[in-house]
């Protein structure tokens, strides 16, 4: 492959028209992964793919060994600018979903806060209530998220992303997010995926994570 037909291939890896993105549903394999819903950050808007499970997600291990302050680390929506920040630090965990090549895409990162919102959203592996204590809230997403009821989001109709499914986000666990609490430096946000709450959690806290990535639309 020549230089501007390899330059070409990764435009094409990393963009998506918004016709094709429009056209997505929850679930859907695209970029080397499963479609998740959409993500607005700083320079505009993008689709939020998630890695599949085999390869993917991280068994439980701790945010970080250390309680020291990554002042890099604190996006709400922007998980790779938190993940390069947190490779920046030693963060064993980061390091772990940067170096990661599925299916041929090398681009993952640890989701920001924002964006394992959308996810636990858009792919809620379980029938049960929801957490309504202000979780939902999600000016980042596309649209824009709103504090859950008890009965919405509803359980995916992604079988292979419902509970014990070969996609399916541990329902008995928490997962860890890229985002450090903006406060207190030995806290990192983390999401449930049995009742969808999120909380700032210590991070010697041993929770899995799932690697995400993301294509602009253009």
């Amino acid at each position: 492959m020549n230089a501007v037909t390899q330059n070409e291939a990764i435009a094409t890896a990393s963009t998506i028209s918004q016709a094709d993105a429009n056209a997505l549903k929850a679930g859907d394999v695209v970029g080397g992964g499963f479609y998740a819903g959409q993500i607005r950050q700083a320079d505009g808007l993008y689709i939020l793919v998630v890695a599949p499970k085999d390869g993917g997600e991280h068994d439980d291990a701790p945010w970080h060994t250390s309680t020291q302050r990554i002042d890099d680390a604190r996006s709400f929506f922007d998980g790779r600018a938190n993940t390069a920040a947190m490779v920046r630090a030693g963060v064993a965990l980061a390091v772990w979903a940067s170096g990661l090549n599925v299916n041929g895409f090398n681009d993952w990162y640890l989701p920001a806060r924002d964006e394992l919102e959308v996810v636990y959203r858009n792919l809620k592996p379980t029938t049960e209530e929801n957490y309504v204590y202000r979780a939902g809230d999600n000016p980042s997403s596309v649209p824009a998220g709103y504090p859950y009821t008890a009965d919405t989001p509803t359980q995916t109709p992604v079988v292979a992303f419902q509970s014990d499914g070969a996609e399916a986000f541990d329902d008995e666990s928490w997962y860890w997010t890229s985002t450090q609490s903006e406060s207190l430096s030995s806290y990192a946000w983390g999401q449930a995926f049995g009742l969808g709450s999120q909380n700032n959690n210590l991070k010697d806290n041993e929770f899995r994570a799932r690697a995400v990535r993301r294509m602009k639309v253009q």
